[in-house]
């Protein structure tokens, strides 16, 4: 029998995704549920599993923009895996196209040295110096892979010198996000005001209980619940900043799906944190933990990056000591996380090393006034230098449900 493979939905209002790599080669057998290819929508990469076991025909290729429903394999469920043929298979389609040209009659011919067709492309292409070529091929023919290991020509350019490049496609996910982001710069006035945090109460509160918090949780109490807790507190002190602009209406939201920039194998990736406003220390720490596992491994879903109403965005894990973060649209703003440095601040009169953050809140001008974006910043700030009182209602141990 054989079975028509079709693009499934991979969410509400998606009608077309991208085969952005597929696992298996034609004609491979294949088991159902294996994944065959992964597919690339302008919200995430999901994978696509094999319905039924048997020897799969690609109808689509890599890179290829596919319509939801349309057929990308077919598969046919009398073929059987062939162990013989596994072994013996080559792998590598250059090593196939060498050895089609190495027996093609017309080769035969070639002088000592001389190219075969497919080399000469590539010659042409780098503008190789084919006098210093050295044939690897039979009867010292110069090979595709003689070729392509050469330099090319670039006058008096050093032997050792690298002027290597490669071109891929963007991924639809990657355009996404690039279309966005030059939405976002130019339909937005967007502004970005700073501020430094000292981080010394959140250090001692981890140090002392870091442990403990692990042993009863099963998971680490890291720096992103304490920013959480102390934005969403912000966003209900100024409500401007959770909102967005839908036309010429302003919508504000009484509830807090706060986005979190994580970085995955396909680029920097946007979950969702949903109503924030309602989880403990340990209920953000275990969320973010199981976004940020699902975006490593490649399985976030669309549900898990749709919405959100404000976003905090952690440059400080690699290193940043300042930026101006890029709002994501619709949303009005983006706080930005920045690497933690001791320095000398002035404390009552004294000078003291403390750990010093800088934060920077980018927002969109139109509807957040320096007023707002200011104080929302300060707010930040006063919780995150007195968490006890201002995020755990003075009662550590009941905060952290220990």
């Amino acid at each position: 029998m054989i079975l028509e493979m079709k693009v499934p939905s991979p969410g509400e209002s998606i009608t077309e995704v991208e085969i952005a790599q597929w696992l298996v080669k034609d004609g491979d057998y294949v088991e159902k549920d294996q994944a065959i290819a992964e597919i690339d929508s302008d919200k995430a990469t999901l994978e696509l599993p094999a319905e039924v076991s048997g020897t799969i025909t690609l109808k689509a290729e890599e890179g290829d923009a596919v319509a939801v429903g349309e057929i990308v394999c077919i598969i046919d469920t009398e073929g059987k895996p062939s162990v013989e043929n596994n072994k013996t298979k080559i792998e590598n389609k250059q090593d196939v196209q060498e050895l089609v040209e190495s027996v093609k009659p017309e080769n035969k011919t070639y002088a000592s040295g001389s190219p075969s067709p497919a080399a000469k492309k590539i010659i042409s292409e780098k503008n190789i110096d084919v006098s210093k070529l050295k044939g690897s091929g039979r009867d010292g023919r110069i090979t595709k892979s003689d070729v392509e290991k050469a330099k090319p020509s670039m006058g008096s350019l050093p032997d050792n010198g690298k002027r290597g490049q490669t071109t891929k496609k963007m991924s639809l996910l990657r355009r996404k996000v690039a279309e966005r982001l030059v939405s976002a710069k130019n339909e937005t006035a967007m502004l970005t005001t700073f501020n430094e945090v000292d981080m010394s109460e959140i250090f001692n509160i981890r140090k002392k209980y870091k442990e403990l918090f692990i042993s009863k949780h099963e998971v680490g109490l890291g720096f992103m619940s304490f920013f959480t807790k102390a934005v969403v507190r912000a966003l209900k002190m100024y409500p401007d900043v959770n909102s967005m602009i839908d036309g010429d209406q302003q919508i504000t939201y009484d509830y807090c799906d706060i986005s979190v920039a994580v970085s995955g194998p396909k680029g920097l990736m946007v979950p969702v944190v949903r109503n924030a406003e309602s989880l403990s220390f340990s209920g953000i720490e275990t969320e973010i933990k199981r976004l940020a596992i699902a975006a490593r491994d490649g399985k976030i879903t669309v549900d898990d990056m749709t919405g959100g109403t404000f976003t905090i965005s952690n440059g400080g894990v690699f290193g940043s000591m300042l930026s101006t973060p890029i709002i994501n649209p619709p949303q009005s703003g983006i706080l930005g996380m920045h690497n933690i440095i001791e320095r000398p601040v002035a404390i009552k009169g004294k000078v003291e090393i403390r750990p010093m953050m800088y934060l920077a809140l980018s927002y969109d001008h139109r509807i957040i006034d320096g007023r707002e974006s200011v104080g929302f910043l300060v707010a930040i700030k006063e919780a995150l230098e007195d968490p006890i009182n201002i995020l755990m209602d003075g009662n550590i141990k009941k905060s952290l449900e220990l």
